[in-house]
């Protein structure tokens, strides 16, 4: 029973459902942003990884120009030495050749270990990438990051000797790496260091290696003669220089292209200018007989 003073309360108003437009909006802005996003990765606008320039080029060099003693033998590069060394030198020229396999996604991530090995160490970058294609092709040849190689001596990306004694190439640059900042990420990264199959530990190893042998920015005859020392003194070894040498002025002068080849007049005109000199020296000395070691005097004698 209702009071007086209160009124009668009326029935509730039946509740309308909620206007269903702004939900079909919504659903088609997100199908619609759905949608352009999946036309982005197709288009590989979105979920492409900004490509990593190489190091700037210190300097652009042009071929060496031969001495005029150079002969004609040696620019042709026709020289019997020079030909079965390239027969010998396998080796090195195979893993340089397959570098042009190289992808460059796998390659982008050595440029930040050329550069600070160029800045540390005051090597031109070019020689160092130039050795490194040389050895194992950027890391990439058979066994690079296990055992050694076939002459069971060297091991690693820059193929240090770690079997020459009573101190080893390695155990003398091993310790390198401490010299630069080590980048936050890279192709090949060990749990310890120094170790040979670390990209950063090996490129730092192999530019202060190069430094010491007396290579810095220009690509000349310091250069080469680090590469010679690099490789081991004797035949294969100017070939081998010539050829580190001539492509990383071939870098220089035109680009880096891991796909191209060294024109052959370029590795012909290094040979000429610094390879065919050692080659003499080396032929001259071979040449000479060598002299029975004299036996040493005995003091005179009671």
């Amino acid at each position: 029973m209702l009071r007086s003073s209160e009124q009668p309360v009326s029935a509730a108003a039946p509740l309308s459902p909620p206007p269903e437009r702004g939900a079909w909006l919504l659903a088609c802005l997100l199908c619609a942003t759905g949608l352009a996003v999946l036309v982005a990765v197709l288009a590989g606008v979105v979920g492409r990884t900004a490509s990593v320039p190489p190091p700037p080029v210190l300097v652009s060099v042009q071929a060496p120009v031969p001495s005029p003693q150079a002969s004609a033998a040696a620019l042709a590069g026709t020289r019997s030495g020079l030909a079965g060394a390239g027969a010998g030198a396998g080796a090195p020229a195979a893993s340089a050749s397959s570098a042009a396999r190289v992808a460059r996604r796998w390659l982008e991530g050595f440029y930040a270990i050329y550069a600070s090995a160029q800045r540390t160490f005051g090597v031109n970058w070019l020689l160092l990438a130039s050795i490194h294609a040389q050895e194992t092709a950027f890391s990439t040849a058979p066994g690079t990051y296990h055992g050694l190689n076939f002459a069971h001596c060297c091991g690693g990306p820059m193929q240090f000797n770690v079997t020459n004694r009573p101190v080893t190439t390695w155990s003398l640059v091993a310790a390198s790496y401490r010299y630069a900042r080590r980048p936050s990420s890279y192709n090949h990264r060990t749990a310890t260091h120094p170790s040979i199959y670390d990209d950063f530990d090996a490129i730092m190893a192999a530019a202060h290696l190069l430094s010491v042998d007396g290579a810095s920015e220009p690509l000349d005859g310091a250069a080469w003669a680090a590469a010679y020392d690099y490789y081991g003194h004797g035949v294969e070894g100017v070939v081998y220089a010539d050829q580190v040498l001539a492509r990383a002025i071939a870098w220089s002068h035109d680009h880096f292209c891991i796909s191209c080849s060294t024109p052959a007049g370029l590795v012909q005109a290094v040979h000429a200018a610094y390879g065919q000199p050692v080659l003499e020296g080396l032929e001259r000395a071979a040449a000479t007989p060598r002299r029975p070691a004299r036996a040493a005097r005995r003091p005179p004698g009671r």
